[in-house]
């Protein structure tokens, strides 16, 4: 099943995040989100003041893995570092993706629930899609399924 589907079928939101250097990309993706009716719990920052983006990262991948939200989209300057804070939190996968083909495969081979993004180089032409395939790529399963257990239970 597809992000899409479970977030349409049974309600479910997003959980967006940022630090300040990815807050305005979050913005273009809040309204992105808006647009298409899509529900959304925004686990901020909500300024571009300087913050720590561990503080963000950490409170939306918490939400992804206890099942408050379906899925995340977190954001800071090079995408890496929240990255890394979403991945500490068990039952995150997050992926750092800037184009629609490894964010589609991130779904495909490794069930990938949370989609980081670096705000100070998403070239907004890609960003649309790239939501789009993360949201709409479905877990094969198979052979994959075997590898994504090896992450969750070494």
């Amino acid at each position: 099943m597809t992000l899409a589907s479970l977030i349409k079928d049974k309600g479910g939101k997003i959980a967006v995040a940022s630090d300040h250097a990815g807050f305005d990309l979050k913005e273009k993706i809040k309204k992105l989100l808006a647009a298409r009716s899509i529900e959304f719990v925004d686990y901020g920052t909500y300024s571009q003041e300087s913050c720590d983006y561990p503080d963000f990262a950490r409170k939306a991948a918490t939400a992804v893995a206890s099942g408050e939200t379906v899925c995340g989209i977190l954001c800071c300057g090079s995408g890496v570092g929240i990255s890394i804070v979403a991945n500490k939190v068990r039952g995150v996968r997050a992926a750092l993706l800037h184009e629609p083909e490894t964010a589609a495969l991130s779904r495909q081979h490794n069930d990938a629930n949370v989609l980081c993004m670096a705000g100070r180089t998403m070239d907004d032409k890609l960003l649309e899609p790239t939501i789009d395939a993360f949201l709409n790529s479905e877990f094969e399963g198979g052979r994959h399924a075997r590898r994504v257990e090896k992450i969750e239970n070494p």
